[in-house]
């Protein structure tokens, strides 16, 4: 395996020194220059995108993990005289339950800024019927929460326990679809950039069929021609790719940062991950220097 993946290397190697002799054999200018270009830019572009959604996705998920793990919350409903004596009882429980951190009761001022997002600033929250929330927030340890379930239900009943799973879970494989999302992204783009090096390869080749056949002609092997080819679009989609993930990390940066009106908040690299783009353009010349070679010993089979 390591024997093969030096000899892989090698190649690409050769692929990108420089041959005045075989990069004779293709133009220097053209459309399939432009096209190569084009297309290793742009894919490289939008994979800057989707390798910062797939990043973006698992801090996502750690975040919304995090925002509601070891926090519960307690649901009082009960008539207003008697509110305040089903609080303080629920609060009692709270008190003598094993793994609970803290418990409090929030004010009418945090209420109205839980539903203000759905119902807007001028809430009149002390002529509704509202329930009364509990705050609790648990201990690493951890709480029963079914053995806490039927404690309140016996002793505060209209006490109701939510434990955020129901929220928690939901959101955590959302994340994860989304970094499924990102990496498969990925692979339709690295698929799309060898089908387009390969086709614009081989409309060079078809369009240096005179040559290819003087060449033979003169003794040149497939190998000599085929490496010319692979030499030139390899280091055309290295440049491509290079200036395009340029581009896209350029973009990224752009985008809004962590905040509360941020609509992309969070998407984009954090710390360390910005050197992970880097790489895509080497990914990019190994995908071309696979799809060149490929592209050009088939073709020249065909061409006599």
């Amino acid at each position: 395996m390591l024997a093969h993946l030096r000899q892989r290397a090698r190649l690409l190697v050769s692929a990108l020194s420089s041959d005045p002799e075989a990069s004779r054999v293709v133009p220097p200018t053209g459309f399939t220059a432009r096209l190569t270009l084009f297309t290793a830019a742009t894919m490289a572009f939008l994979a800057v995108f989707a390798l910062a959604l797939s990043m973006a996705s698992g801090r996502l998920a750690d975040r919304w993990a995090d925002a509601l793990a070891r926090t519960a919350t307690v649901r009082i409903s009960a008539p207003p005289g008697q509110m305040g004596t089903q609080s303080e009882a629920v609060l009692q429980i709270l008190r003598t339950t094993p793994g609970i951190a803290s418990a409090r009761a929030m004010s009418d001022i945090e209420q109205r800024q839980l539903l203000e997002p759905w119902f807007g600033p001028d809430l009149p929250v002390e002529t509704l019927p509202l329930p009364r929330l509990i705050e609790v927030t648990e201990t690493r340890a951890g709480i029963d929460a079914e053995a806490l379930r039927l404690r309140l239900a016996a002793e505060a009943p209209g006490a109701v326990l939510d434990d955020h799973t129901r929220w928690r879970q939901p959101l955590v494989r959302a994340a994860g679809r989304l970094r499924l999302l990102g990496w498969t992204a990925m692979l339709l783009i690295g698929a799309s950039m060898a089908a387009m090096i390969a086709l614009a390869a081989n409309a060079a080749l078809a369009a240096n069929a005179q040559v290819i056949g003087v060449l033979r002609l003169v003794g040149a092997r497939d190998a000599f021609i085929a490496r010319a080819f692979v030499r030139r679009f390899t280091r055309r989609t290295l440049e491509g790719a290079a200036l395009g993930t340029l581009a896209g990390m350029g973009a990224v940066a752009l985008l809004p940062g962590d905040g509360p009106d941020g609509f992309l908040t969070g998407l984009g690299f954090s710390g360390p991950q910005w050197i992970v783009p880097l790489l895509l353009p080497v990914l990019a010349g190994a995908i071309g220097f696979a799809a060149t070679r490929w592209t050009a010993m088939r073709m020249l089979k065909r061409i006599t």
